[in-house]
């Protein structure tokens, strides 16, 4: 398992937070997903074998979020 963190935009609504949960938590792969509301940014662990950090940041962007930057530990 990787460890990732996504810096978004500026999240301003809890919807926007909703949003980011439901797409990223359909993922196969994703698992202890945490969406930081204040910080905007998105926290999880990833199982390399399904899926990527790039696979994550495409999906935040495809339901209308720019991703700002990504580390994966």
């Amino acid at each position: 398992m990787q460890k990732i963190i996504l810096q978004l935009e500026e999240l301003v609504c809890p919807t926007c937070l909703q949003k980011i949960e439901t797409a990223v938590g359909n993922i196969d792969g994703v698992q202890n997903l945490k969406v930081l509301f204040n910080a905007s940014k998105v926290k999880a662990e990833i199982d390399s074998e399904k899926t990527t950090v790039d696979a994550v940041a495409k999906v935040i962007e495809s339901v209308g979020f720019d991703v700002l930057s990504t580390k994966v530990r």
